[in-house]
């Protein structure tokens, strides 16, 4: 026998406030049309959560029907791709925030993420590569280009306690280096100056011949872009590493 859908919310939660509506929402919407038998009620979820994504619906609604979907057949694999083919029609963000309730719907069949894994994930960039430069810091970081063409953009990723050696931007003219915080929470210091907490939306502007360095705080991963300035002759000077004592006064 086929299983019929039966709805008690709209009475329980409007009954007594808005009963018409309780008798669309319980009757109609999910008395008859739940119930109707030209498409199958797995499919009924893909398309309702595809609906509510597309609307931007990103609350318990949503994780409701999430609920359902996973109830009624649809698999880790299976949800994972509808999300991600409904993502290219109704945008990134969207795609972000249904990925975050459906992770928990679907979290007794998902790894445990490593520190990496979920720094990565609170973040709209990569965490990319080990970094080529890494002879320069201390500690690992990584790099990921985001833009190689008209303005350089890289996204570099600091492990906690990894920071880069005091270097100069040097350049005849223009040139330096922007850095935007878009991760965990790190350092930039100038020579002869405090150090600045950087936290997520954090801008520095770093004009040419200004020693400097950043990093991770001692107990958060971090990750900024690196915006390369135009200038005319342009080149990285790395000088010495961070002093420890220094470096562990941070907090």
């Amino acid at each position: 026998m086929k299983e019929k859908i039966v709805q008690t919310a709209g009475r329980e939660q409007l009954g007594g406030f808005a009963p018409a509506f309780a008798h669309l929402n319980d009757d109609v919407l999910f008395g008859e049309v739940w119930n109707e038998e030209a498409i199958s009620v797995k499919t009924k979820c893909i398309i309702t959560v595809v609906s509510l994504m597309a609307s931007g619906i990103t609350d318990s609604s949503l994780t409701y029907h999430l609920q359902n979907a996973k109830a009624h057949g649809v698999s880790k694999e299976e949800i994972a791709a509808i999300i991600t083919h409904a993502t290219m029609y109704t945008g990134w963000p969207k795609g972000w925030a249904v990925f975050r309730l459906a992770k928990e719907v679907w979290n007794e069949e998902a790894p445990a993420q490593t520190a990496k894994e979920q720094h990565e994930s609170s973040m709209f960039f990569p965490v990319g590569e080990p970094n080529p430069y890494g002879e320069f810091f201390v500690g690992q970081s990584y790099l990921a280009p985001v833009s190689t063409e008209q303005i350089p953009v890289f996204n570099v990723t600091f492990e906690p306690g990894c920071r880069n050696n005091w270097h100069i931007h040097n350049a005849n003219s223009g040139g330096g280096q922007m850095l935007i915080c878009v991760g965990g929470r790190g350092y930039y210091q100038e020579w002869g100056k405090e150090a600045v907490e950087m936290t997520p939306g954090t801008v520095i502007n770093i004009p040419a011949g200004v020693k400097h360095w950043h990093g991770a705080a001692p107990d958060s991963w971090f990750s900024h872009l690196a915006i390369e300035v135009t200038g005319d002759n342009t080149s990285t000077e790395w000088l010495e590493a961070v002093d420890s004592n220094d470096y562990d006064k941070l907090k």
